[in-house]
């Protein structure tokens, strides 16, 4: 009996490693031979899509979960409105404004915030300026500009929900090639 169950666990594991190598040398083969379509004019297939979301939302929320959020007040709204005005506005849009032409055209599409930010946290949307998502077009913003910088960002962007189109075009924009861009 004991026999057998040796057979078996031995055939499992050769099984178990052919899978293995199958699936390296069909990744090798797509990766060398292009069959892959990278165009950013076509979506990706549903499972390939749903594969990269939920990767990039698991990684962000166990990235961030140690983040402190310092208080969000109404001083640092106006401020976090000149820099998303100057860096977000043209991928992400905002209350009665659309995203540039340019950004229509990438993959994936960069989101609506007003109308998507509320799924994620404060702390969330913090690691998400200050690190970007790679191959998606997100910049990393926490090189160049200091945690307070970011987090004024994070305070405005919180509260794009509800906005109304007015109250987001007067917010000033004057001085918003002085914070980076």
């Amino acid at each position: 009996m004991q026999t057998k169950t040796r057979q078996l666990a031995i055939g499992a594991a050769v099984a178990l490693a052919a899978v293995v190598l199958i699936a390296f040398v069909v990744g090798i083969w797509v990766a060398y031979s292009g069959a892959y379509n990278v165009a950013a004019t076509e979506d990706h297939q549903p499972v390939v899509r749903w594969a990269l979301e939920t990767t990039m939302k698991n990684s962000i929320s166990d990235r961030a979960e140690d983040i402190e959020v310092p208080l969000l007040d109404d001083a640092m709204v106006a401020p976090g409105a000149t820099r998303y005005k100057s860096m977000c506005q043209h991928c992400h849009g905002g209350p009665g404004e659309e995203k540039s032409e340019w950004a229509q055209g990438m993959l994936p599409q960069p989101p609506h915030l007003p109308d998507v930010v509320s799924e994620w946290e404060p702390n969330e949307v913090f690691w998400l300026v200050e690190h970007g998502v790679r191959m998606s077009g997100m910049p990393a913003f926490g090189p160049t500009h200091s945690d307070d910088e970011l987090w004024e960002i994070v305070a405005f962007v919180m509260r794009l929900p509800g906005m109304t189109a007015d109250e987001f075009a007067d917010f000033d924009t004057e001085n918003s090639t002085a914070h980076g861009h």
